[in-house]
């Protein structure tokens, strides 16, 4: 009798086109098939030890086990604004300019329920990670996408078509575009971009009226040279853009659920406002925790961290090209977004990915589930130990030996 009830929120959103995938690798693994995983950016390493024993400490004592506060602890904000003063350079009021989340997803999400209209325009580059995109969907806001132009051999981003395609995109959507979402180093793409990019797309913020939201949750995972900016090093910054980080990547942390909002005090305000409605913020413990994380134990991604999945990109890059699939190198992020080799492009990345989960057992997410500018790609996520990744070559050298021979054969 309630069959003609729908729930147009979620209508709106598309299939989650990831879940035929994971589907597919629990089957297999019931099965006894032994899968090598590079499917999802979940960090393989634990926690450092320091931070463990900091929850371990605090959640001894019954006073922090009552609510918290939901912009987060005092405390934890100082030492995010510590980080960025450390890191970039940038004064940030931790009361009225920082917003500590539930990881960068949640305030991300909050942040978007929080500021958008019905019917308000965001600009997204495809591909994108899927939140970055459903969550104005989510809000009833309207997405308009804008394709990632970068180079396939270094992943740098072309600064000059992307700011040119940004203004023909406010210019042209009706109603006027309200936001415009970046994501650098970039997921799943791992592009970059520079400092000069983020003063001249500040710029193009304050003259064509539109929001930025920033997101940098592998500010601290990059390679050969490379420090990523921030956009909140652009004078100015604050009266157009905000920028969420993440300790999930940084420090091993993913499960812990720890982020930061910060930036334009209108917009923190108004996520500060949502989650006094919807929160009692992170077990205090936790924020402790993560407050001697950021002020303690900021060397973490350089000593420990980013060795790891620069030995993995560079084993990664040079087995995988010897199996005979080539890939560009990226200079961030703990992925790689591999092109589909010539010889199995044709079939797109959804087939390409569940075909390679079957025959070779490799597990990776297919591209066009980050838009359709992403359908000659699959993301590869350096979560398995070099022995792991060198067996995945071996399996892939097989597989597309075969997917020759299916071609000669017709």
């Amino acid at each position: 009798m309630f069959d003609e009830i729908q729930f147009d929120k979620i209508n709106r959103l598309p299939k989650y086109l990831f879940a035929e995938i994971n589907d597919l690798k629990m089957k297999l693994r019931r099965e006894g098939r032994d899968i090598i995983d590079f499917s999802m950016g979940n960090p393989d390493a634990p926690t450092p030890q320091p931070i463990i024993d900091k929850l371990c400490e605090t959640a001894q004592k019954p006073k922090t086990h009552g609510y918290s506060a939901s912009k987060g602890i005092y405390k934890l904000r100082l030492a995010m604004s510590n980080w960025y003063k450390r890191k970039y350079g940038v004064d940030l009021d931790p009361d009225t300019e920082i917003v500590a989340t539930m990881g960068s997803k949640e305030g991300y999400v909050h942040l978007v329920q929080a500021i958008s209209n019905p019917g308000d325009v965001a600009i997204v580059p495809d591909p994108t990670y899927p939140i970055h995109s459903q969550a104005f969907i989510l809000a009833g806001a309207n997405v308009e996408k804008m394709e990632l132009i970068f180079n396939e051999e270094t992943f740098e981003v072309d600064e000059d078509k992307f700011l040119a395609d940004v203004k023909e995109h406010v210019d042209n959507s009706i109603p006027k575009a309200k936001f415009l979402v970046v994501n650098f180093p970039h997921n799943p793409s791992t592009s970059t971009v520079t400092s000069e990019f983020y003063q001249r797309l500040i710029a193009l913020a304050k003259e064509k009226r539109f929001y930025i939201i920033s997101d940098i949750a592998y500010a601290d995972i990059t390679f050969d040279g490379y420090k990523t900016p921030s956009i909140m090093e652009v004078e100015g910054a604050k009266d157009v853009a905000v920028e969420s980080y993440t300790l999930s990547k940084s420090y091993n942390m993913a499960g812990w659920r720890v982020g930061f909002v910060v930036g334009n005090k209108k917009l923190i305000g108004a996520l500060q406002s949502i989650k006094s409605w919807l929160d009692y913020g992170m077990f205090t413990p936790i924020q402790v925790a993560a407050t001697v994380a950021l002020d303690e134990h900021h060397y973490v991604p350089d000593e420990e961290i980013i060795p790891r999945y620069q030995k993995r990109r560079d084993v990664m890059l040079e087995a995988f090209e010897n199996a005979g699939w080539k890939m560009g190198k990226p200079n961030a992020s703990m992925f790689i977004w591999g092109k589909i080799p010539e010889v199995a492009r044709q079939m797109g990345s959804m087939e390409f990915a569940k075909r390679l989960l079957q025959e070779a057992g490799v597990a990776v997410s297919p591209g066009i589930g980050f838009g359709k500018y992403g359908d000659a790609y699959v993301r590869i996520a350096l979560i398995e130990n070099e022995k792991r990744i060198r067996q995945a070559a071996k399996n892939i050298k097989k597989f597309l030996r075969e997917i020759e021979e299916e071609k000669k054969n017709g």
